[in-house]
């Protein structure tokens, strides 16, 4: 049985603490595996910072993004699934791009008097000539409620190796490009890391929000000379322990400022680690993606783009000294939804006047609460509704392999024959079927999919609270070309 009734209406953001508003900061990876950390049980990758943090705060076990780089960007800064979200010219994009009427993060928290940065990657934004950069500025970080924007506009590229491909990415200061074409990516994670310093030392008299998204360890991986060839899990182990370094370079910059027992840090990633054969991922395809240079998301099943849990499922650490409790360890759900109404009601920031699907968490994560406040988690792949998890259980509906409407990413979506249910806290990697011993958990599960058809949405149709700010119907910009996996013949 449920715990709480569902579905429920959004809670009210609670009023802050008495004393000064914390500041927050998000620090965002990308491509990360489940396993890729120390105290995740990577055994081959050392973050002796993140395992300090993990000891220091709260480690998430079952925290949960999105299958693919900008549908998981857009949840975070939203608030909500990104099939909910509005577009321009209600297109739905494989990669969401927000609406400029939608309402993100940083706006709520901007609103709510604190300054606000994002330093990193963004990939919310379209392409439009004669805006700076060629980008629609009505879609770029100034405009969305960031005071400060460091980083590059949309993602590394699709290729291993940076020679490998004609495309570079530009490097934007607020609406200025800095730097034409990043043509290595050795650099980035130090770079941002001083960028983010300097940032956090400049505001320090204020509340502070800063979103450092880290382009890495997307492929083209990329390592200071101090960190190449030092790990034991070759180019990607270097890179993020260079990540696992510029996060021990921020908590420094916090003890010496300050500001440590002020600042809600989040350690998470956008998704699973993008690992890849040839032939769309077959058993014993030879890898498109080498081993050393894509991560692990053991114990779980599947990685990016796959509808199981190793394409959302990451890992999340929680610190907050003195308040988020210490070497505590939870398998409560929660997801990066979550975080836009609980940073407003730790800051006493208005939430948007539309629906969102995050719930404010802050009585969870500060340890007032037992239980989180979120019921339920659904898989969406692209527009394709696969599945819902409530509790330790997780429903997956039939599907057939590639699906219509998904995309480049349906190659990695595998066939599902019939019905499954997996019970998570016994079975991680999705291998025992337990359907047909649990009929009453299969029909109640059914159920919430049913409302999440109807309120959200599936690839055939829009949901009744989608939200829509232009004029004419809902399309699916759905490449109609699927595109192989790269190396495949």
């Amino acid at each position: 049985m449920s715990r709480k009734p569902w579905p429920r209406p959004q809670r009210p953001p609670a009023q802050p603490e008495a004393g000064p508003k914390p500041n927050f900061i998000i620090i965002f990876t990308d491509d990360q595996g489940y396993e890729d950390l120390g105290c995740f049980g990577s055994k081959t990758i050392r973050t002796p910072h993140l395992d300090k943090m993990a000891a220091e705060g709260t480690k998430l076990t079952s925290f949960y993004a999105q299958p693919v780089c900008g549908v998981s960007r857009a949840a975070l800064m939203t608030g909500s699934y990104p099939i909910r979200v509005g577009e321009p010219g209600n297109v739905k994009r494989l990669h969401t791009v927000p609406h400029p009427e939608e309402v993100t993060m940083a706006e709520v928290l901007k609103g709510a008097g604190y300054a606000t940065a994002l330093i990193g990657k963004w990939h919310l934004t379209n392409k439009k000539q004669g805006d700076p950069g060629g980008f629609d500025r009505t879609t770029m970080p100034n405009a969305q409620g960031f005071d400060y924007f460091y980083g590059t506009p949309l993602y590394n590229g699709f290729t291993v190796f940076v020679e490998d491909t004609k495309f570079r990415s530009p490097v934007f200061r607020n609406e200025e490009v800095v730097v034409e074409r990043v043509d290595s990516w050795d650099h980035i994670t130090a770079d941002y890391t001083k960028e983010a310093v300097a940032w956090i030392e400049k505001n320090r008299e204020r509340p502070f929000f800063l979103y450092l998204a880290h382009n890495l360890p997307h492929i083209p991986v990329g390592a200071s000379a101090e960190f190449k060839g030092k790990s034991a899990y070759g180019p990607y182990g270097d890179t993020i322990e260079e990540i696992d370094w510029s996060c021990g370079e921020i908590f420094a910059a916090l003890r010496r400022l300050g500001l440590d027992e002020e600042t809600l840090v989040v350690f998470t990633s956008d998704n699973g680690p993008w690992v890849e054969t040839t032939r769309a991922m077959k058993r014993g395809g030879k890898p498109f993606i080498p081993r050393d240079h894509s991560g692990s998301a053991a114990p779980l099943r599947g990685w990016k783009m796959s509808a199981w849990d190793g394409g959302s499922r990451v890992p999340c650490i929680v610190r907050w000294p003195g308040i988020v409790p210490a070497g505590r360890v939870t398998d409560e759900i929660l997801s990066t939804m979550d975080l836009l109404p609980t940073f407003a009601a730790l800051a006493g920031a208005q939430l948007p006047g539309h629906a969102i699907d995050g719930r404010d968490a802050s009585g969870f994560l500060t340890g007032k609460e037992e239980t989180s406040p979120r019921d339920d988690y659904f898989y969406y792949s692209g527009c394709l509704l696969t599945g819902v998890r409530s509790g330790p259980w997780k429903l997956v509906v039939p599907r057939v392999a590639n699906p219509p409407g998904t995309g480049w990413w349906g190659r990695m979506i595998e066939a599902v024959p019939d019905t499954q249910l997996f019970k998570l806290d016994e079975d991680p990697g999705e291998s025992a079927n337990r359907a047909a011993d649990h009929p009453e958990v299969v029909k109640r599960l059914t159920a919430r999919l049913a409302w999440a058809r109807k309120e959200l949405g599936d690839i055939d149709r829009a949901g009744t609270g989608a939200r829509f700010f232009d004029a004419g119907e809902r399309t699916l910009q759905v490449p109609i070309r699927r595109r192989a996996a790269p190396g495949a013949r």
